[in-house]
């Protein structure tokens, strides 16, 4: 989903070379990505894994601003595959309602996508990066609270803290509060999202909407309500590739499979804490995965 989401800033000037540069790259695979940490380390999950089982080369072009920008930079040509999530195509580029099911979710995605894009969607990657209700650990063990529900009798004396797009989007605020009847003690501080958890943890805010694969929920202190209603639709990851690609370099495809299920929300909110938390370098982080898993 998810993600989804910042530093549009860095992306803009990468993102205007790639829809309007001019290009020539014969054999070149070109992976691009979103403009936040999870997308470059899937990014370069992909470009590791097609290099190392077609000798192709790849070139990365990461943080190209947000899901339009993405899509239509592969459109164009000018990137030949990146990873979406499938509620995110479901809703702001087929412009279709949320769908609980993942499987269901998956298929319009894919149906859709291959009808009106000639777009080839994979296999889910394994993990959901949906939109995720996140509280103080330690305000979870003091009173008991698991689920969205059982926090909706404290709400009307916390302070929420959300995200622009959290805000915006169709399956955010509004539903969220409509769903489980949430009243809080004052209006949601909008913030940057990088800044969420850090507030939280200040008593700046005290219940907050982040990512299920965030890096920060690595560390304990924080605890992630289920949703026990099932508002959140399913964010499961997926490559999106041109069709023309796959038919000049059939060998990519079965790269790009065999990926298919390896990665646990649990990896990548590891991934994306070393890349975040530990600042290390992405590149190394993707490689690290894909020898522990036996993917490269």
């Amino acid at each position: 989903m998810t993600q989804m989401r910042r530093w549009i800033l860095l992306a803009f000037v990468p993102a205007i070379f790639v829809l309007f540069g001019c290009v020539n790259r014969r054999n070149t695979i070109v992976v691009g990505s979103k403009n936040f940490p999870e997308q470059a380390i899937l990014g370069e999950i992909l470009a590791q894994r097609i290099e190392a089982q077609t000798g192709l080369r790849v070139e990365r072009r990461f943080y190209l601003s947000g899901t339009y920008i993405c899509h239509q930079a592969l459109l164009a040509g000018r990137i030949d595959m990146y990873v979406e999530y499938t509620g995110t195509a479901l809703t702001a580029i087929l412009k279709r309602a949320p769908d609980s099911d993942p499987n269901a979710v998956f298929k319009q995605v894919r149906d859709g996508y291959s009808q009106r894009f000639g777009l080839i969607v994979e296999p889910p990657l394994g993990f959901n990066d949906s939109f995720a209700i996140v509280i103080r650990g330690d305000d979870a063990r003091r009173y008991g609270i698991r689920t969205i529900s059982d926090a909706a009798k404290y709400t009307p004396l916390w302070r929420p803290g959300f995200g622009y797009e959290f805000q915006e989007r169709p399956d955010g605020y509004d539903g969220l509060v409509r769903t489980y009847g949430l009243k809080f003690a004052a209006a949601p501080r909008i913030m940057d999202l990088g800044l969420l958890y850090r507030a939280l943890l200040a008593r700046q805010v005290d219940i907050v909407a982040g990512n299920t694969t965030d890096g920060q929920l690595v560390t304990g202190a924080f605890a992630v309500l289920t949703d026990n209603k099932h508002y959140f639709p399913p964010y499961q990851a997926v490559p999106v590739v041109r069709n023309e690609v796959l038919q000049q370099h059939p060998a990519i495809a079965n790269a790009l499979v065999g990926l298919s299920g390896k990665i646990s929300d649990k990896d990548m909110q590891e991934m994306n804490y070393e890349v975040i938390g530990e600042h290390r370098d992405t590149a190394v982080v993707a490689g690290e995965f894909l020898r522990a898993k036996h993917l490269n």
